[in-house]
């Protein structure tokens, strides 16, 4: 059984308190390592929370930043137990983006580009799994079936009542998607049909919106390809940049980083068609492919 603990929230807020702890006290990671005896690259993963922190490395730091308060000691071994547990996705087997996962999974607010496809949390199953198939043509269906069901899954934090996070409420959305993934024909037309209505549909919750970039609009600050930023509700866990690639994935938490992507997607949203006018453009995108009756 999953627990309702975030390991990967957990790891990120426990490495940026370790952080701070050895900035307080004025040491690099280096000087750490070298007191530890490990190597200068563990103590950077272990605070930016992209390896599990067990509870005898809180209690080696805490020696070393010689931290005598009992409470704040036990509040870091107990995140590091937290952080060692599995999330709902670990029930799946072996994920290739489960540090995302976790980190959508507690986000309050995600504002994602998708040039090419239609979003992951808007997609239909059928949609899916005509996109799994494409993309990963050597994936064996059983694969593609754990891809889907990990992908519906996560669709659930859009729903008032099925929502994996009941205590932080759907997860806000904005989508700002290229024409490119309403035209690009995954599957065959029906299925194109259905998954423009769903998109459409999904539209319609108050904290989803939903607009398109139309290639009449030229350049734009999304040329350059997909991203999401996604926000926290705590104020400790910083604002995260998430940048898929094919064999490794891009996590940017620099507030300059941040800083940059955000001002862009700004500028993405101000020139991409509105509410009202991306429902009509998806509408008159359906008509063209009931039209040609692929």
């Amino acid at each position: 059984m999953a627990s309702n603990v975030n390991p990967t929230v957990r790891r990120r807020r426990l490495g940026m308190e370790l952080r701070k702890l050895r900035e307080d006290k004025g040491m690099t990671a280096e000087q750490v390592a070298e007191r530890l005896l490990v190597s200068q690259s563990k103590i950077s993963r272990l605070e930016n929370g992209r390896r599990s922190i067990s509870q005898r490395d809180v209690r080696d730091l805490c020696d070393v930043y010689e931290v005598e308060d009992r409470r704040l000691i036990d509040s870091l071994m107990q995140m590091a137990k937290d952080s060692r547990q599995q999330g709902w996705w670990h029930a799946f087997g072996d994920i290739p983006y489960s540090v995302y996962i976790g980190l959508e999974t507690d986000a309050a607010s995600l504002r994602t580009y998708e040039p090419l496809v239609i979003p992951g949390l808007l997609q239909t199953t059928e949609y899916a799994q005509a996109l799994v198939r494409g993309a990963w043509p050597e994936t064996a269906p059983a694969d593609v079936d754990k891809r889907v069901q990990v992908r519906m899954h996560r669709q659930k934090r859009l729903s008032e009542t099925e929502n994996n996070n009941p205590e932080l409420g759907p997860l806000r959305l904005w989508a700002v998607i290229d024409e490119a993934a309403l035209s690009r024909r995954v599957g065959d037309a029906q299925l194109m049909i259905r998954q423009l209505e769903y998109l459409i549909e999904q539209s319609e919750q108050p904290h989803v919106t939903v607009q398109v970039m139309p290639f009449s609009l030229g350049a734009h600050p999304g040329v350059n390809g997909q991203y999401a930023i996604l926000e926290f509700p705590d104020a400790s866990d910083s604002t995260v940049v998430y940048i898929e690639g094919v064999t490794s994935d891009l996590y940017l938490e620099k507030a300059n980083d941040v800083q940059k992507y955000s001002v862009m997607y700004e500028h993405l949203r101000a020139q991409a068609l509105n509410v009202d006018a991306t429902r009509q453009f998806i509408s008159d995108t359906i008509k063209k492919y009931q039209d040609r009756g692929e």
